[in-house]
């Protein structure tokens, strides 16, 4: 990948908009908490921005920080693309797209077709003896000791397990999966650790594609093989981006909110005991939670001239979808940076429009049961002292490491 520190400002771009000190860049590593001071800061500015460097690649974006507006682009798919938003094929070099988050319609309409009734909600509520399956599995024997580091034991090999689940892959391979992902997202900048994550696990998935092709099976892989597509089958990089984007879509943002939610309860008692003591608010508070602590950002190229917010953005600009941005749009929601956990928001964190999470049901249903299990399963837990907590607050806004201390009964 070719980072583009040295690409010149487009002429069209007022000097008055550009915002060389936005907090919220590429791979940016923080000792502090983003949600208390840093993610607050972000919020205050103009409506848009031209955000020099925002992109991983190094590459320019505008940013929006209005709800409103971040909704409106993500259902104008006549102005902007979905294509190729993620780079990962690019960064080795190989040509294939995420299925369907990296499709544009119709042929994103066609995938989406076929995949919306496995996802459904019907569907995915015969998924919950899976996903609490996974959720036990992570917690057990935990209870018995004094503390964790919890992303290592229980936010990462949980949504692993529930993939691996629907792929139809061993468990033994849990640990090859983690380390393939936490390379991807866990890169610090470093495009080499990329390289190696989106290698191996690309690697790999072609391998079990040639496997089930010769034994087919009862899981997405399979069926994907045997799907037809507007009257065609699925060549073999559509079946790899459609199967890596299982691996990597279900995992950064399922990860990534479930530690931003445990740091927040850690470091707010009363709200978690307002949930061991009322497990049914669970629900609803997973929707604030999302709110609040929204994650992640994905790109939109502008593919037609357009007007955002009185401003020319032109063919072959980015606009950067800054969920967290959305979540904390005062405009949108009265006192943003406060947690209420009976708000019950509508927000834009699994995005909406024609791109809204295909797996936005699988998702809502691994965070609830996460809280569910764990605030059944462990004592009163807070954040360890004296461990300083390093996190992401780039495109995936969470902790490195979160160590999380209890009193045992």
């Amino acid at each position: 990948m070719n980072l583009a520190h040295n690409d010149p400002i487009p002429d069209h771009v007022p000097e008055n908009l550009i915002e060389r000190e936005f907090p919220l860049i590429g791979s940016t590593i923080t000792t502090e908490d983003p949600y208390a001071r840093i993610i607050p800061d972000a919020c205050e500015g103009p409506d848009i921005a031209f955000v020099p460097h925002m992109r991983p690649d190094g590459g320019h974006a505008w940013i929006l920080r209005r709800h409103q507006d971040i909704r409106n682009v993500y259902d104008d798919t006549e102005h902007f693309s979905n294509k190729g938003f993620s780079s990962l094929a690019k960064v080795v070099g190989e040509h294939w797209q995420l299925i369907p988050a990296e499709q544009d319609p119709p042929e994103h309409t066609f995938y989406r077709q076929l995949l919306n009734p496995i996802f459904s909600p019907g569907a995915m509520a015969k998924m919950e003896d899976v996903v609490r399956d996974a959720a036990r599995e992570c917690l057990e024997g935990m209870a018995d000791r004094n503390e964790c580091e919890f992303i290592q034991e229980f936010s990462f090999p949980f949504p692993v397990g529930v993939f691996l689940d629907l792929v139809g892959l061993p468990k033994e391979r849990m640990p090859d999966f983690q380390r393939w992902a936490n390379s991807i997202i866990q890169s610090n900048g470093d495009i080499a650790k990329v390289q190696y994550g989106v290698r191996e696990a690309a690697n790999y998935l072609r391998q079990v594609i040639e496997e089930r092709k010769a034994e087919p099976g009862d899981d997405l892989i399979s069926f994907a093989i045997r799907a037809d597509v507007n009257g065609r089958k699925m060549n073999d990089e559509e079946l790899l981006g459609y199967a890596f984007n299982f691996f990597i879509g279900g995992l950064d943002t399922v990860t990534a909110h479930i530690n931003n939610f445990m740091r927040h309860l850690a470091n707010h008692p009363q709200q978690q005991r307002e949930l061991r003591e009322n497990p049914d608010k669970i629900r609803m508070a997973v929707e604030e939670l999302m709110r609040a602590f929204a994650a992640v950002t994905t790109y939109r190229t502008c593919k037609k001239e357009t007007q955002l917010c009185g401003t020319t953005i032109r063919e072959g600009d980015q606009v950067a979808m800054i969920t967290t941005l959305a979540g904390r749009d005062g405009e949108a929601f009265e006192n943003p940076h406060e947690v209420i956990l009976d708000r019950n928001p509508k927000h834009v964190s699994f995005a909406t429009g024609p791109h809204h999470c295909l797996g936005v049901h699988l998702a809502r249903r691994e965070l609830r049961i996460a809280l569910e299990e764990i605030l059944k399963t462990l004592p009163e837990f807070r954040l360890k002292e004296g461990v300083p907590i390093e996190s992401q607050a780039g495109i995936i806004i969470q902790p490195r490491n979160l160590p999380l201390v209890w009193s045992s009964y």
